[in-house]
């Protein structure tokens, strides 16, 4: 596991809540490093739980085999732990504009019109946000103006 979720991408220091890079709050970003291991887990699990629910509404897993095997091949370091969705999502994320078909990769679209890799990683990332937010709006009963 990463050290921290930042992809470099922070869209706090513009005055966002929730970041569109990582998807943590602003008070995450600016704690991170005087959270205890227990505090990091408790962010980590919220991020993934929250990201593979957005990957399950734009793939399904068809060939998990297939999909770890090119995660490994590509040397996407996901850990052992990652669910099938995280692995997904890592090579979506990561090789999306080589994916010329999802099963080559694993996977199958959910939606009915096939779009391409880089549009389906486009739309999770979307999903993604929208339910960081709803949660930090839930959560901290604020809105979030994003």
């Amino acid at each position: 596991m990463r050290a921290t979720p930042c992809i470099g991408i922070c869209s706090t220091t513009y005055g966002d809540l929730v970041c569109r890079g990582c998807k943590r709050f602003s008070h995450e970003i600016v704690a991170w490093n005087t959270y205890t291991v227990v505090q990091r887990e408790r962010v980590w699990r919220r991020l993934h739980e929250l990201r593979d629910q957005a990957t399950a509404l734009f793939v399904e897993i068809v060939d998990e085999a297939k999909m770890r095997d090119v995660a490994l091949k590509a040397r996407l370091d996901v850990g052992p732990a990652a669910t099938p969705l995280t692995i997904g999502y890592e090579i979506l994320r990561r090789r999306a504009r080589d994916v010329l078909d999802l099963h080559d990769v694993g996977m199958a679209a959910v939606r009915e019109r096939p779009a391409a890799a880089v549009d389906i990683r486009d739309a999770i990332d979307a999903e993604f946000h929208l339910r960081s937010v709803a949660y930090y709006e839930r959560s901290f009963h604020v809105s979030v103006d994003s």
